[in-house]
């Protein structure tokens, strides 16, 4: 006998089960970070945990009495926005050169230093860094943080440009457009949401990095990441400030996200056109 083939209702429902089962697992850590946030230092790592508790803002009022918070995030924004912004210009070209000429190799070269470890950099980086007397300032931190933007933006964005016929390449250059031309003038149009898809996944990486600000900055330099692991000691860590440290690190890649969360979901789903 051959079984009943499984009706729709069932697999919308096995579906949703699937999606909510992958939703509590992601979002129960950011949950539990947040709750933390908001409990006295003791109680966050007692056990069994209190799921009651009575909320207080304590941990907040020590992260922005004890640290210089809203200087550490300006410099976070500065460093994040100058190699998420250097990643684009350099890579919104680069991508389009590799879909251009059918090249993989320069993309797998800049995919292959994205995936090595952040250690085999920062010794160079120091080095090098340290000739110019540039350790502690924005500009090494942003050219270090461009390793870390510039492979990301090139790989997001070619997909984007090989889903764009060729022939309207070909047309573009019977009418006498060179290359630049139809980068900037046709081709980039048509590629919107790779970019806002780019620069999100930049910014949120550029944005949580910690190995780079931690070694190539200073007290006047340093960002939330790395200040966060001032709650850190050697006898004892501030949970509760670490807990509010790192909640107010995650918000502004969320609030990034909420606003161009249209473009975000239209980029990473369909790309820029069909090819």
């Amino acid at each position: 006998m051959t079984s009943a083939p499984i009706s729709d209702a069932v697999i919308r429902r096995l579906n949703t089960l699937q999606l909510a089962f992958a939703g509590i697992i992601i979002l129960a850590p950011v949950v539990w970070m947040v709750l933390s946030s908001f409990k006295p230092s003791f109680e966050v790592t007692a056990y069994p945990p209190t799921l009651i508790f009575s909320p207080t803002l304590e941990n907040y009022i020590q992260l922005m009495q004890t640290t210089p918070f809203f200087s550490y995030t300006l410099n976070s924004l500065i460093v994040t926005t100058g190699s998420t912004g250097l990643g684009l210009i350099f890579g919104i070209p680069a991508a389009f050169a590799v879909s251009w000429t059918r090249l993989s190799w320069p993309a797998v070269l800049t995919m292959a230093a994205r995936m090595a470890s952040g250690t085999l950099f920062l010794l160079p980086w120091y080095m090098m860094f340290r000739q110019v007397n540039m350790i502690g300032s924005y500009t090494a931190l942003i050219l270090a943080h461009a390793v870390i933007t510039l492979p990301i933006v090139i790989w997001v964005l070619m997909p984007s440009f090989d889903n764009i016929p060729r022939s309207v390449f070909e047309a573009a250059q019977v009418d006498g457009c060179s290359v630049i031309r139809i980068l900037w003038r046709i081709a980039l149009p048509l590629v919107g949401s790779g970019v806002a898809v780019a620069a999100i996944l930049a910014f949120v990486f550029s944005w949580n990095y910690f190995l780079f600000a931690l070694v190539l900055s200073n007290e006047d330099t340093k960002t939330l990441i790395a200040a966060a692991f001032n709650f850190v000691g050697e006898g004892s860590t501030s949970w509760g400030g670490l807990m509010a440290a790192a909640t107010m690190i995650a918000l502004p890649p969320l609030i990034l996200a909420m606003f161009v969360q249209r473009w975000l979901v239209s980029g990473l789903t369909l790309g820029a056109v069909k090819g």
